[in-house]
């Protein structure tokens, strides 16, 4: 824990990173400059003629209310074609992950072994990234009762025992649900995006100590993520919220990136919006109490000639790795979805649903290999990120199906279409915390996105 505390002090307060959501509310912008609007900015002709850079010149040329209809049009097509075969793909893929639960909890008692790490991991990885994630976006509302408690209306959301059932994680549902399906998916790419790696880690970007230890950083903080980052700053935004009348305390920005060493020790970054004892006791207590004491507790009652004390601890040891495990696997696919210098990053704000928000689901996010349930099982169902931000509230089954469709819609008007394998993407995302290389900025003119309808 000494090494742990040492990577979450670096820094200071390190910056790593619903149901139906409650969309930001977002200024008029203007008409994008390109072939069919110039005229309509307000702004000198020698800037709305300005040359692009020549990874940008696709937008002058692109029709973007042409593409925008298209995407929209193919997204409503697969949300009316969800039907029973969503929901048995559903039941396969939770099937598959009680599987890897069994094989790892059966198996935990044994020394040590990466058979064990491996499956426990998968069921942990795959209980929030398949089923918890399309069940919170709601992505099998539509499909009546035969989706059971499998909605955003009641998935893991009612108390300790609810959650316990469907999701139990170091992050709150209710706040995951608020941070991830709000904040996120209608902000993306903005400096009021929660996840923007680029923001969150720039005190490490522009850090002059070795290079090494940046890297090590990074590294640390991949097998860590979920609860020294990821848990309080989504407690954060949830306390936020809940006293959106009143604005952010005093001293407290909201934007900023709370970690487990602010949420504990650093009562100004808290700004009396909870205490430690209150986070603790709602979001990680009931995860170690569970996952970690009551879990392995039967092997104790295990006949002395079979050393229950031994297998406990070889379960225990078992479990910690596999969180780990998981905290990297998420991690690898994840955090690397949006960072890179192929990705955008935007200045503004822009109207929910519109062209302009489509558009910025594309350009700023990145698939890796797609299709088959095996392969997609162990990306977590995440190598279809450009598909579930043009379409948050769909069903995995229809991102398989949606996906070299839109691969297809971005060819025919030009659009940057980011598909790679994921060790490439995490390259990519290593390179922007680091400092190597930067997000690319959207093109501006006077303040104000080129390409930006309503």
């Amino acid at each position: 824990m000494r090494t742990v505390a040492i990577f979450l002090t670096l820094g200071g307060a390190a910056q790593a990173f619903t149901s139906r959501p409650v969309h930001p509310r977002s200024p008029r912008t203007p008409e994008p400059l390109g072939r069919r609007s110039t005229a309509s900015l307000d702004a000198p002709p020698a800037l709305k003629t300005a040359p692009l850079q020549p990874e940008d010149e696709w937008i002058e040329k692109l029709d973007l209310e042409a593409f925008g209809a298209e995407v929209k049009v193919l997204g409503r097509e697969l949300e009316a074609g969800q039907g029973e075969a969503d929901l048995a793909h559903l039941r396969k893929m939770r099937i598959w992950s009680a599987l890897c639960g069994a094989v790892g909890v059966s198996t935990m008692a044994l020394p040590l072994n990466p058979v064990t790490v491996m499956c426990l991991s998968l069921w942990t990885y795959s209980r929030w990234t398949m089923i918890a994630h399309h069940s919170c976006h709601g992505g099998y509302n539509r499909l009546g009762e035969g989706a059971g408690r499998f909605r955003s209306q009641t998935f893991a959301l009612g108390g300790a025992t609810a959650r316990a059932r469907d999701w139990l994680d170091w992050m709150l549902p209710e706040a995951w649900n608020l941070e991830h399906n709000t904040l996120h998916h209608y902000r993306l790419g903005e400096d009021k995006d929660p996840d923007l790696v680029e923001r969150n880690l720039e005190f490490v970007r522009q850090w002059k100590g070795p290079v090494a230890l940046k890297y090590a950083y990074v590294a640390a903080m991949a097998g860590i993520w979920k609860w020294a980052y990821y848990a309080p700053n989504t407690y954060k935004q949830l306390k936020l919220a809940e006293r959106k009348d009143k604005g952010p305390p005093e001293g407290v920005d909201p934007d900023a990136a709370l970690t487990l060493l602010g949420a504990l020790c650093k009562p100004k970054l808290r700004g009396g919006l909870f205490s430690p004892l209150e986070f603790l006791t709602r979001c990680l207590v009931p995860v170690f109490l569970l996952r970690f004491v009551l879990l392995p507790a039967p092997l104790l009652l295990l006949p002395a000639a079979v050393g229950p004390a031994t297998c406990f601890q070889h379960a225990i040891v078992h479990l910690v790795l596999a969180d780990v495990l998981t905290n990297l696997h998420g991690f690898l696919t994840i955090v690397t979805n949006h960072a890179g210098k192929d990705l955008y990053r935007f200045a503004s704000p822009c109207p929910p649903g519109s062209p302009t928000f489509l558009l910025r689901q594309v350009v700023s996010s990145a698939n890796y290999k797609t299709g088959g349930d095996a392969n997609d099982f162990m990306h977590g169902w995440l190598n279809y990120q450009v598909e579930h931000h043009a379409w948050p509230n769909l069903s995995m089954l229809s991102y398989q199906k949606g996906q070299p469709r839109l691969k297809a819609i971005c060819e025919k008007y030009g659009v940057p279409y980011v598909q790679e394998s994921v060790w490439v993407r995490l390259k990519k995302t290593v390179d922007i915390m680091v400092g190597n290389t930067s997000m690319r900025r959207y093109p501006e003119v006077e303040g104000t996105a080129r390409a930006n309808p309503v």
